[in-house]
């Protein structure tokens, strides 16, 4: 092959995207990236890396204002905005210099540019610069190239007084007031980061209850406990008018009974959720089919045209990067000819919120595994029964697990409270393993630890509770 010419070639440096060029070049591929912008895309650069340390920051200032409650004494508590920002910034930069190492590890070559398909397996590629690069062939593509933050009319961002998530990672100055547009796990995570450190935050959702795509009950332990923290949040309620001013900018709200509200806030964040980056690719001119600003694949991730393949948040949700990874090593070793490669079941994968209390589920919810036909079994165990939460200072919680009442198979877990997105992955290897109630109840979790909720709970479903 010629410096051109590659077995595949992925679009969209990604965590799918560069995870799936990885274990292409681990099962003996040549291998190119391209990527307009930074290696590690959004996630790394501008989503699940720099929130969470935005969010550490809020955590340690949270604990810093409680000192009191743990003996200690702090006086003169406050923060440097610049200086809280720069340390996410240099969090990123960080990973994304170590995704530059992972490449040229594998010897995977890295195409800094724009792709657009021309067909035949051929792929234009435009500098940074706006210059004509030499176009680059291969036998399968992987089109990996993300999604953005979505817009409503009458709701478009202009940078300075409506924020996207990008915005939102990145202040002049720390905002006294803010509405966020949408309670999902973006709207939500940067609601915590705000109010943890002072701001007025009041959250819209259109629907009838915030963090929509979480069971019922967690749901509604989270608007407690972000209301016991002077969130104020709207649901049932549309965003009907923004009008910016040098000040701010005014909101208007409609209720669901058409009632309007008024008021002025500093900025508003737009978290209504995001759309696929499938714009000058030269999609549709290959005859690849898209629905809803995705991409549509069967479950290997082909796209229907032979050896044109998308994964991650171009083909749509759950928008995870976790999800992407896993996607684009399936690809890759189904491309192979990988022995034993089985398509991805959606319900093993967790879902994470890094708000606090933090979220965290996978499976079925208690009113889809209802929906579902199955008769189920239901086990609960709150924080303030474990000895580790209580040590910790952190008694607000629920660990919810959901069994299948016949088979005794574990159809989905939910919790919410400290450390859960550290918790869940344990559910998910149960989940995943196919393992039942036996299974979990005959495991030993140590003490004393946050995770013998996880095996109370358990216990619970099935009448066995130990220390409830």
């Amino acid at each position: 092959m010629s410096d051109t010419e590659f077995d595949l070639v992925v679009i969209g440096a990604g965590p799918g995207g560069y995870v799936a060029a990885i274990r292409a070049a681990q099962l003996g591929m040549k291998c190119a990236i391209v990527e307009r912008d930074r290696l590690g895309g959004i996630c790394l650069n501008w989503g699940c890396i720099p929130t969470k340390a935005l969010l550490r920051t809020a955590e340690v200032y949270h604990l810093m204002q409680n000192a009191e409650s743990f003996g200690l004494r702090a006086e003169n508590i406050g923060f440097d905005l610049a200086k809280v920002i720069a340390r996410s910034r240099k969090v990123a930069e960080k990973l994304s210099g170590g995704v530059a190492y992972l490449m040229k590890k594998n010897g995977i070559a890295v195409i800094d540019g724009t792709a657009k398909l021309e067909g035949q397996g051929r792929i234009a590629i435009t500098g940074k610069d706006g210059t004509t690069l030499p176009a680059i062939s291969a036998k399968h593509i992987i089109i990996a190239t993300g999604a953005r933050a979505k817009t409503l009319p009458g709701l478009e961002p202009d940078g300075k007084r409506v924020w996207t998530y990008k915005e939102a990672m990145v202040p002049e100055r720390f905002p006294s007031a803010l509405l966020i547009v949408g309670s999902g796990a973006i709207g939500i995570e940067f609601a915590s980061f705000y109010r943890t450190l002072g701001a007025q935050v009041t959250v819209v959702e259109v629907l009838d209850r915030i963090l929509p795509a979480e069971d019922e009950e967690i749901s509604r332990l989270a608007h407690k406990a972000f209301a016991k923290q002077g969130i104020v949040l709207r649901t049932g309620t549309t965003v009907d008018r923004l009008v910016t001013t040098d000040d701010g900018v005014t909101v208007t709200l409609k209720t669901r009974d058409g009632a309007t509200v008024e008021g002025t806030v500093d900025r508003v964040i737009l978290a209504v959720g995001i759309t696929g980056n499938v714009e000058g690719l030269g999609l549709e001119q290959q005859g690849i089919e898209i629905e809803n600003g995705h991409i549509v694949v069967d479950e290997w991730y082909g796209t229907g045209i032979p050896g044109l393949y998308a994964i991650g948040d171009v083909v749509g949700p759950p928008w995870l990067a976790h999800k992407a990874m896993h996607e684009g090593v399936l690809c890759v070793e189904r491309i192979a000819g990988v022995e034993d490669v089985h398509p991805m079941d959606k319900t093993n994968i967790p879902a994470c919120t890094y708000c606090a209390p933090q979220v965290a589920s996978l499976g079925l919810s208690e009113a889809a595994a209802r929906e579902a036909g199955h008769e189920i079994k239901i086990g609960r165990y709150p924080y303030s029964a474990n000895g580790k939460a209580l040590a910790m200072g952190e008694t607000e919680g629920l660990v919810k697990t959901i069994f299948d009442a016949k088979t005794g198979a574990l159809l989905g877990a939910h919790m919410i409270g400290a450390e859960v997105t550290e918790l869940i992955q344990g559910f998910a290897i149960g989940k995943t393993l196919e393992t039942t109630e036996a299974e979990l109840i005959a495991t030993i979790f140590p003490h004393p630890t946050l995770s013998e909720m996880m095996h109370e709970s358990v216990l619970d479903a099935f009448g066995r509770a130990l220390h409830i």
